[in-house]
């Protein structure tokens, strides 16, 4: 049965690990990945790396890395081949949501995300609970390792931040994991981690969602347009979900070459990991939890469709497609005296 002692007696004996999180990555896959190469240094195993794809660019991301003095090493292929073992932290598949190449075998998965054909060595993937966080704590605590207060700190904050301060997932292991790390943390760095600045380019983003939204029953559908900056999405997403009479709430923009997707919902009768995968797996990659998720559609399959149309007018196409696809997933009604507030 997957435990700290499990992990650490399966990496015992090796020369080298790529620890590898998922693209553009978050508190809960950087903290999972600070905690794995603590229980790998501690069985002696001195060269590990951590790698990263894609961009940090949420403010409470940058903060994260440069705050707790992140070791952290681009991707490549070189460095995966080059390892003794392969170790993917709360994502499970190569290709999905990582440039590490379909077909490669992967050593150790730890996640906790809902995904079908997680193949590894060594293996805990707990789709019902609410942070990989969570079960590195688990193993940090089993191992007596919980000493480092900026990394029970880090573990701490990507708990609070992936359950959206333990009102959404949370479950029991999440709520006694953070009673493991109480004793151990840095209030002032939980404190900083939790209120970085915010970017004007980010309001901006936010402010084009709330000014886009439409409200069709209890469903809200909204669009940052163009932007640069990926973490706005989720943010409108967390904003707008607040929204009075709003149960489920879906954000998406473009950004350089695809279209990213940002989901939640508190109802019950809808899972909206399924519910993005059902609308768009066939043209991209999406899915999650039910109460939370995401995706992202090449955004060549709609610049081809669009030809030599301007800007706006490919946003228009992409949000009439969009648009359709999780009318017709969500079974929404398109009457107009149902749409914009």
């Amino acid at each position: 049965m997957p435990s700290g002692p499990a992990l650490a007696e399966f990496l015992a004996g090796h020369d080298s690990m790529a620890v590898v999180c998922h693209n553009n990555p978050d508190p809960d896959s950087l903290a999972s990945a600070m905690a794995l190469e603590l229980i790998a240094r501690d069985v002696e195993i001195d060269d590990v790396d951590v790698l990263y794809s894609g961009t940090i660019s949420h403010q409470q991301n940058r903060a994260f890395v440069n705050l707790l003095d992140l070791d952290l090493t681009r991707f490549s292929v070189e460095n995966v081949d080059g390892a003794d073992l392969v170790a993917f932290v709360d994502h499970s598949l190569p290709g999905a949501n990582n440039e590490v190449p379909e077909g490669t075998a992967v050593d150790i998965v730890i996640d906790h995300h809902s995904t079908e054909g997680v193949d590894a060595a060594y293996v805990d993937h707990r789709a019902d609970i609410g942070a990989t966080a969570t079960i590195m704590t688990e193993y940090l605590s089993d191992l007596d390792l919980l000493s480092s207060e900026s990394l029970a700190t880090a573990l701490m904050f990507a708990i609070r931040r992936e359950t959206l301060t333990f009102l959404r997932g949370a479950t029991n292991a999440e709520f006694a994991a953070a009673e493991r790390l109480h004793a151990h943390l840095d209030t002032d760095l939980l404190r900083n981690l939790a209120h970085p600045a915010i970017s004007e380019s980010t309001v901006d983003a936010i402010s084009d969602a709330i000014d886009n939204r439409t409200v069709r029953g209890s469903t809200l559908l909204s669009h940052t347009g163009w932007t640069t900056e990926r973490d706005a999405i989720p943010q409108a997403a967390d904003y707008l979900s607040e929204v009075e009479g709003v149960e489920t709430c879906i954000v998406f923009g473009l950004i350089d070459d695809a279209v990213e997707l940002s989901a939640r919902s508190t109802d019950s009768r809808v899972h909206i990991g399924q519910v993005l995968d059902a609308a768009f797996s066939d043209v991209g990659s999406a899915g999650g939890h039910r109460q939370m998720a995401g995706g992202q559609i090449p955004l060549g399959l709609f610049a081809d469709l669009a030809g030599d149309e301007d800007d706006d007018d490919l946003v228009e196409m992409v949000e009439t497609i969009v648009s359709k696809r999780l009318t017709r997933q969500l079974n929404l009604s398109t009457r107009e005296n149902e749409g914009k507030e």
